[in-house]
């Protein structure tokens, strides 16, 4: 089992495959599920002596399994429990806000037979890594207990099948309950604020402006956890026209990562729609398992067929929005013109400082966005509970934060959601496509995408029937490897990443001499800099590569003048037996892009043999 802050992760289908459909567990994970149940009971009892806490699951053939034997634990250790069977992620953590912690059964994006944990508390995120690492040391513990099989087994015929009939019978309460919450928390998120008049007067104003622009949504739900959740209502109370496609909880049709790969049936259901005269459908998202997460389908007018967004663009486009909508928030009467009201926003209380944080391998073209609001971005390692820490931080420095995420994954996180939901990435390109320009009080207030026209000093690429095809146009050009692409990832055999990048670091070094001229000749690349990222913490002009360890390490090639033009990056996955590595380059330039991960992938694997 894999055991990061992201969640604990292993194949519980008993045969072992991971492709394996069938529920069965067996009973090596029974013990697991058991003895993982009891290291969070303890964990919880030693912060609340009468603790409530929720439990739900994704739509996985394990996940009832898994969650009846932890349901039967929890009641042998008196730990109350709100149990809402099918839920999606971000719902679970919302509704964490009720509670005093929360269990999510999940394996996010990975194959269907592999299945996990996610632990929090009602901060509405998962366990960061210091508070993990207690929990997998003591589950390690008692996994290897010579009385392990016993103990566990103990444990389980502990529970009393009156009080599990009753957690059952609840289970349709809880689950109504969580939506309602949800719906709530994702009116906040949406609108920015949590004062209620002010977030319907948003609404208000969000659904007028798509009944004048109407926009339609497919959705591939792909049997995720959104098919129980507000996905549906939530978007027809907002006035837009929702469909879907495989909605039903448990219809997985095909491969649950929401890469290009797995997006082509909602392509295809887009260029449907069109077929069938539905001119307003030029949204589709496609979440994963979990439903926290949803890559983009847009219809491009101009060449009259639905395409797939890659997942640094989709990130890009919310980044955009949001920082965007901070600036478009200002009451009317203070917007003086977008630049200066930029720059008013900067120069406010440092509580109004616009930050942005995201993980090592997210794109640079975030740092031109940011930039062209006068915003910083902040750096964490992968992994959504060190972003989210990451916020955190710098918030309580002074930043405000409303956008963050892992753009090398897709989706956004926006505050005060701890997780990434595909509602929120929806809604931002909603609010970029219906916010327009309008005049309130006498005064012009702009529009988003006007807003970030002149930001970005594309005043001319601004108009007033624009569409989703011509904001992405405007996107700052950068040519960025797939996470999910084969090239993206390695099989290393060096057990000691540390070790691992001591010797790349030998290689690397050896090589730019040899190659640095040429560089500097082709691409322009005349220096480097190399960065580290350690949970929420980005070191930067490092000289030993080691001390990045399991972490990220980036080298960021330089032009004459000292600016990015490009960075390789790698990583071991903390939810995979894998080794990741990227490459990002200024403009479209695959051709170098692919040039410089070959000699990344090259380096490494002659590091793996010394």
């Amino acid at each position: 089992m894999i055991t990061s802050a992201s969640g604990w992760r292993k194949v519980f289908a008993e045969s072992g495959d991971e492709n394996d459909t069938n529920g069965e567990i067996g009973q090596e994970n029974r013990i697991i599920a058991a003895l993982a149940a009891e290291t969070f009971a303890e964990y919880i009892l030693s912060k609340n002596k009468s603790p409530f806490i929720a439990l739900g699951m994704d739509t996985r053939p394990t996940g009832p399994a898994i969650a009846n034997i932890m349901l039967r634990v929890f009641d042998a250790k008196k730990v109350a429990v709100s149990y809402t069977g099918i839920i999606a992620s971000p719902e679970i953590m919302a509704y964490s806000h009720s509670v005093d912690a929360f269990v999510y059964i999940s394996a996010s994006h990975n194959p269907i037979g592999h299945n996990g944990i996610k632990f929090g508390l009602n901060d509405g995120g998962v366990l960061n890594g210091q508070e993990n690492a207690k929990l997998v040391a003591v589950f390690e513990q008692k996994c290897h207990s010579p009385d392990a099989l016993e103990h566990a087994k103990s444990l389980i015929e502990g529970a009393s099948d009156i009080d599990l009939d009753w957690v059952f019978a609840e289970s349709v309460a809880s689950k109504r309950t969580s939506l309602t919450v949800y719906r709530n928390f994702a009116k906040q998120v949406i609108s920015g604020t949590d004062y209620i008049p002010k977030q319907n007067a948003f609404f208000a104003r969000l659904r007028q402006a798509i009944i004048s622009n109407p926009i339609s949504i497919i959705c591939d739900m792909n049997g995720s956890a959104r098919t129980m959740s507000i996905d549906s209502s939530f978007l027809d109370e907002c006035g837009i026209t929702f469909n879907t496609i495989y909605g039903k909880p448990g219809q997985i049709a095909h491969g649950i990562i929401p890469e290009p790969e797995n997006l082509i049936w909602c392509a295809k259901e887009m260029e449907n729609c069109h077929a069938h005269g539905d001119e307003h459908c030029i949204l589709g998202y496609m979440p994963d398992c979990d439903g926290d997460r949803g890559n983009i389908v847009y219809w491009d007018e101009l060449e009259e067929k639905a395409k797939v967004l890659k997942a640094q663009e989709v990130f890009a486009l919310s980044v955009l929005s949001e920082v965007a909508f901070s600036v478009y928030s200002a009451a009317p009467s203070e917007v003086h013109g977008l630049v200066n009201k930029a720059q008013q926003l900067l120069q406010q209380q440092s509580l109004n400082k616009i930050g942005v944080a995201v993980n090592g391998p997210t794109s640079m073209r975030i740092d031109e966005i940011a930039e062209s609001f006068g915003a910083k971005v902040f750096r964490a390692e992968v992994g959504e509970a060190n972003v989210v820490n990451l916020a955190r931080e710098k918030r309580a420095e002074g930043y405000e934060v409303r956008i963050l995420g892992e753009g090398s994954n897709g989706g956004n996180i926006t505050h005060p959601s701890a997780v990434r939901d595909p509602i929120c990435t929806i809604f931002a390109l909603v609010k970029l496509l219906a916010l327009r320009d309008e005049t309130i009080a006498g005064t012009e207030h702009k529009g988003l995408f006007h807003l970030w026209c002149d930001a970005s000093g594309q005043s001319d690429k601004y108009k007033e029937n624009f569409t989703l095809r011509d904001i992405i146009q405007t996107l700052p050009k950068y040519t960025t490897t797939g996470v999910s692409e084969k090239r993206a990832v390695l099989h290393i055999r060096t057990e000691s990443h540390a070790a691992l990048k001591a010797n790349f670091q030998k290689i690397f070094e050896r090589e730019w001499a040899q190659k640095k001229d040429s560089l500097a000749g082709r691409c322009g690349i005349c220096s480097y800099e190399a960065v580290i990222t350690n949970g929420t913490k980005e070191t930067r002009n490092v000289d030993d590569y080691s001390k990045s360890g399991k972490g990220g390490l980036k080298i960021i090639f330089k032009d004459k003048e000292g600016a990015p033009l490009a960075f390789i990056w790698m990583r071991g996955s903390g939810t995979e037996p894998v080794f990741r590595i990227m490459c990002d380059v200024k403009g479209d330039n695959p051709q170098q892009e692919a040039e410089l991960l070959e000699w990344e992938t090259n380096m490494l694997m002659e590091a793996d043999k010394m």
